[in-house]
């Protein structure tokens, strides 16, 4: 009976659950703009956000958006409690010149944030595979090579355990760690600058305004993504292959060769737009639901108690 007040009496207990807040909130405020881009992604040809987006609802409905995020929702509290713990303890620990009782400094930050990205890649490629196949199950591509239609993340997951074992629900793990390790360190080198910048000396007071954890946070999300964005779209490509369907690619390289040869650099850079816009909403969204939830785990003296 008192498991919950005493687990959110700790410090660990309180990122916890103000990390899965915070992933929560991204999650539901960005998920749309998420399928629209692996739609980008995934098409050889050219379809601007808005004509995949009027697409998708008038021949499938708006619940089409929101497709496969119950793989996702279901695993963010964890996720996003343990990048913020892990983060917070990298961040301290990889610069032992700052005292303790300060913030981490910006060195500090961006080795922790590396670290993080390391570590989350390894919770996050199950997730974004299964996240995937169901996005794009219904792409004319998916619908010629695949004879049963998944009907939920758990049929996904079952599908790959059977015809690729263990070892294909990680299809995809080198990329992704490509991918997250250095754009995590981008991601909160540029929340703490700007939240800096923007309300001096509030790292060490912790009273910035919503609006600045909104701005530092969305902004934090532009600068990862944009910094990264060509390792996504080829992990969106490796991903989408399944044994039962032609493997296209033959790994990282041959893919990223492949897409610049056969559709251009630009390809590199297609969806873009639609994921900078759904950065700026959901890390803007996850900052501002982590700090606050936070604050009121800490400011609560009857949940310390």
């Amino acid at each position: 009976m008192n498991f919950w007040p005493e687990f959110l009496a700790s410090s660990w207990g309180r990122e916890f659950v103000a990390g899965g807040f915070g992933g929560i909130g991204g999650v539901i405020t960005g998920y749309p703009l998420d399928t629209i881009r692996i739609w980008q992604q995934q098409s050889s040809k050219a379809s601007s956000a808005f004509s995949i987006l009027r697409n998708v609802v008038a021949t499938e409905g708006p619940a089409a958006l929101y497709k496969g995020m119950a793989a996702p929702l279901a695993s963010v509290t964890f996720q996003n409690a343990i990048v913020f713990q892990i983060y917070a303890v990298l961040s301290q620990a990889l610069d032992s010149s700052v005292s303790a009782t300060d913030p981490p400094s910006y060195k500090g930050v961006a080795l922790g944030g590396f670290g993080t990205g390391a570590f989350q890649s390894l919770i996050l490629t199950p997730v974004e595979l299964v996240k995937i196949r169901l996005q794009l199950q219904n792409n004319s591509y998916t619908k010629l090579h695949q004879s049963d239609p998944y009907k939920g993340p758990v049929s996904v997951a079952t599908s790959i355990f059977k015809t690729e074992g263990i070892k294909g629900m990680y299809r995809g793990l080198t990329i992704t760690l490509l991918r997250d390790a250095p754009s995590h360190g981008f991601y909160f080198y540029t929340y703490e600058y700007l939240r800096e910048q923007l309300h001096p000396g509030c790292r060490k007071s912790g009273q910035e305004s919503l609006n600045t954890m909104l701005v530092a946070g969305g902004l934090a999300g532009v600068a990862s993504w944009v910094s990264c964005y060509p390792l996504d779209v080829v992990k969106t490509r490796l991903q989408a292959q399944s044994l039962s369907s032609p493997q296209k690619y033959t790994g990282i390289v041959d893919c990223f060769g492949r897409i610049v040869k056969d559709e251009g650099y630009h390809m590199l850079w297609r969806g873009l737009g639609t994921t900078v816009a759904r950065a700026f909403v959901v890390n803007g969204a996850i900052f501002s639901s982590y700090e606050i939830a936070l604050r009121c785990l800490f400011n609560n003296r009857s949940i310390q108690k």
